[in-house]
């Protein structure tokens, strides 16, 4: 199965709902699509959100990594020679996170159609059915009072609350939200880099005071600021999870041995892809540390390649891919059934994508087009 071609394309999925975090707000999910097309009639799909103020990457630096260097490292590569081709992907550009884990994806949906088995399984094979959280934007405290309570009789027993924006407002809206939804829902909260570090432990006190029961903190201080995220660390009975603070292996190695944070929270579009992700889950294995994974506003596309992941490793015990269950509409065919929190992996192989509606496609090697992004 030798590779002839990456295709690139674009899909525009309106939300449900505007996504408010302390870092930006989202009105749909448009990102970029890639396929990889190959000899034998076999095709791999991936995709990559333009997440510029976690990753960097916006939409023309993914599809100029994908045009200038990525394509011409992978095409006539053969899919059988995978360590090889994952590791010339790696180290074909320099960072470009996110349009390497769009490439990742695509090939590993690819090596499970090879070997005719889905990825959860050749993985590891620990879990078909994983339970997700669902994210509570960070608005006035009536209305996230209000959200949590519609997600509760959806089903959803864990809720991740976006605060990071307005601290003396932070407390009201977690007990708003507690006031509303009782004691018997798990709820974890998500600052995205929103306190300063002597800031956070006030805040994060004062929660513990209250008796907020709070499941564990996420990203309270600035990603480069280890030292402040160990201050908040050491200070707080509840727990810590760095999120964009851990891109890669060697920053879960750093953390872990910092003792600067409690757990660590995967993202592919932040590791590049699957096989970084299976080096940070191997990292956490030996230190025993639990591990999280999470989207970006991503489709069922991404989203499926990362349940995938949870699916395969029992150290992910933490489980945040509500992505395409903020849609308001879902054009992808196959890969991973999303039911409100629960997501069923497919047994189709790789990923099991069918048909993706709604992409539209561009001549990748027409510079005129390539230019106009």
């Amino acid at each position: 199965m030798k590779i002839t071609d990456i295709k690139i394309g674009f899909i525009s999925i309106p939300l449900k709902t505007p996504f408010k975090t302390a870092l930006r707000t989202v009105n749909s999910v448009d990102d970029v699509i890639i396929k990889i097309e190959t000899d034998t009639g076999h095709v791999g799909y991936g995709e990559a959100p333009p997440t510029g103020v976690v990753t960097g990457d916006t939409t023309g630096a993914i599809i100029g990594a994908i045009d200038n260097h990525i394509r011409k490292s992978l095409v006539g590569r053969k899919i059988e020679n995978f360590e090889n081709i994952m590791n010339i992907l790696d180290n074909s550009v320099v960072k470009n996170t996110s349009a390497k884990a769009a490439v990742d994806i695509a090939l590993y949906d690819l090596y499970g159609q090879m070997y005719n088995a889905p990825i959860y399984k050749i993985l590891g094979g620990h879990s078909r059915e994983i339970i997700t959280d669902i994210t509570i934007s960070v608005n006035d405290p009536e209305e996230m009072a209000k959200d949590s309570i519609d997600a509760v009789r959806r089903g959803y027993r864990t809720l991740k609350i976006k605060v990071g924006k307005n601290p003396k407002l932070d407390i009201k809206r977690i007990k708003a939200i507690r006031d509303a939804v009782g004691y018997d829902v798990d709820l974890r909260i998500d600052a995205n880099q929103g306190w300063k570090p002597k800031e956070a432990i006030k805040i994060l006190r004062n929660m513990e005071d209250a008796g907020f029961n709070i499941e564990f903190v996420e990203q309270p201080v600035i990603a480069d600021d280890l030292e402040g995220l160990k201050l908040v660390t050491d200070n707080i009975n509840i727990p810590v999870l760095a999120d964009e603070s851990v891109f890669s292996p060697k920053d879960a190695i750093k953390i872990i041995q910092m003792r600067a944070a409690d757990f660590v929270n995967i993202k592919l579009m932040k590791t590049g892809g699957i096989k970084n992700a299976l080096k940070i889950c191997s990292v956490a294995e030996i230190y025993g540390v639990e591990c999280m994974i999470g989207c970006m506003l991503e489709s069922k596309i991404s989203v499926t390649a990362a349940a995938h992941l949870a699916g395969a490793k029992s150290i992910i015990t933490k489980i945040d891919l509500d992505g395409p269950v903020l849609c308001r509409e879902d054009p992808i065919e196959g890969g991973a059934i999303f039911d409100e929190y629960k997501i069923m992996l497919n047994d189709e192989p790789g990923f099991g994508f069918k048909k993706i509606n709604g992409v539209k496609w561009r001549d990748e090697h027409t510079e005129e087009k390539a230019l106009a992004y």
